[in-house]
């Protein structure tokens, strides 16, 4: 709803005496160029300039968006730009607290400027995932008609939480975590700028890379921790901001890892060897370590899933699927909530029959390849599906399997070169041991030797 005489009154003495705002509140952007990120989204011509009124003239009116995107990563920044920047009726509700009656008394409103005296409304709503389909459906005749252009906030998917009605008449923007070096800008600016911290104090390299790692690409989460710790050096009568201060504030220790040093290769390498070893306890210690040095979830879910077939293999089959699975997760989710899923994969890891078989069998086919023994294609074994391939002997004499009682037929796979080689070598740890049933059974009638 748009705001009442207190809540506006409110607003005028911030804009006059911000200090007694948040930090991370003072620091907002007041145009789109002072945006910190999000780079892709403010070209020349993109739908946030238009929004701002920057080339939004002719027969093409600017179009409703939603901005998904982490915690953090500048949604509501992006509408508070859009609020001070441009000359149309801003109204922004919380889908925390407005319902359809806050929303039909917005887009009456925006009818009645419209019709009134030409002014657009532009409607900002924060957190619309938490909108029921019947409060999203009541949006739709406005934005078709543009009643109101939507700004629509949410940390959710939309193709999930949204009504496709709805987005099918928006444009989705997506909004990407903020890297190290947008985090480091943003807090050096904070410290410099009038309506920050006004040059009080100095920001040693070591306590910057610590407020970097908290973040964890999340702009208010910085400011907040840079504003805590700048009240308690303050307090202390320093002129810089200490790691210990820092730490005492957040109550966070900085864990000693670089992530482009030896540090990052260290403890990854150490997480490996932990889930090799079956030392539950030591590798949950390990990733503990990575995700609170901020290390990208990302490369975590890699380093698991290569372990799953490199150390567990086929002694439990189903660790694959759920380092594959833990993968998909945090790609999705990210920080916080991907360490609850990278725990889940690590004990399953961790805890499994151990198996390298996988690995020493490719391995040693590799090697042999790379020797230089190959040999031609057995010819029963070549395509013979082409005009004149039975003339040149391809296919002829193959036997099919399943013609076969046992689905097993006694023929030459491998080149004469490699006939015999016998790279799968099963343990009989965990399910592995079902395998090397199978592989003696296979190889018996196939007529190969055994190894």
């Amino acid at each position: 709803m748009e705001p009442d005489l207190f809540t506006a009154a409110a607003e005028d003495r911030q804009e006059k005496d911000p200090t007694g705002s948040p930090l991370a509140v003072r620091m907002r952007p007041r145009t789109l160029d002072e945006v910190v990120g999000q780079q892709h989204l403010l070209k020349p011509g993109s739908p946030l300039r238009r929004l701002v009124g920057e080339g939004a003239s002719g027969p093409a009116g600017p179009s409703s968006v939603f901005l998904w995107g982490p915690p953090g990563t500048g949604k509501t920044t992006l509408a508070h730009v859009v609020s001070k920047a441009t000359d149309r009726r801003f109204v922004e509700l919380s889908a925390i607290t407005a319902g359809v009656k806050e929303v039909r008394a917005v887009i009456d409103g925006a009818r009645r400027a419209s019709g009134g005296y030409g002014k657009e409304t532009v409607l900002f709503l924060d957190e619309i995932h938490r909108f029921s389909k019947a409060q999203q459906d009541s949006l739709l005749p406005a934005v078709e008609n543009r009643w109101v252009t939507l700004i629509a906030a949410t940390t959710e998917n939309p193709y999930f939480s949204v009504i496709s009605p709805l987005l099918s008449r928006s444009l989705l923007l997506t909004l990407e975590p903020l890297t190290d070096d947008d985090i480091r800008d943003l807090l050096h600016r904070a410290l410099g700028d009038e309506r920050g911290l006004k040059g009080a104090l100095a920001l040693p390299e070591d306590t910057g890379d610590h407020l970097v790692r908290i973040a964890g690409g999340d702009a208010r989460r910085a400011l907040t921790a840079l504003e805590a710790a700048a009240g308690a050096a303050l307090d202390k009568g320093e002129t810089e901001i200490s790691l210990a201060t820092l730490e005492e504030t957040v109550d966070r220790a900085a864990v000693k890892y670089d992530r482009s040093g030896d540090q990052h290769y260290d403890v990854a390498s150490a997480l490996i060897k932990s889930i090799r070893g079956s030392d539950v306890d030591a590798a949950l210690h390990y990733l503990a370590r990575m995700i609170e040095a901020g290390e990208d979830p990302r490369f975590i879910a890699r380093r698991l899933m290569i372990s799953a077939s490199e150390d567990v293999g086929l002694a439990d089959p189903n660790v694959l699927p759920i380092a594959v699975a833990a993968a998909q997760a945090v790609a999705m989710i990210g920080f916080p909530e991907a360490a609850l899923t990278l725990s889940h994969a690590t004990i399953a890891l961790a805890l499994a029959p151990k198996s390298n078989a996988a690995t020493t069998a490719i391995g040693a086919a590799l090697d042999d390849v790379r020797k230089g023994l190959a040999g031609p294609v057995p010819a029963h074994l070549r395509d013979g599906h082409y005009k004149g391939a039975a003339k040149l002997g391809h296919a002829q004499g193959y036997v099919y399997p399943h013609d076969l009682p046992e689905g097993i037929a006694r023929q030459q796979y491998a080149p004469d070169a490699l006939k015999d080689r016998a790279y799968y070598e099963p343990t009989r740890h965990g399910a592995e041991a079902r395998y090397a049933d199978a592989v003696g059974w296979t190889r018996k009638h196939l007529g190969r030797k055994q190894p």
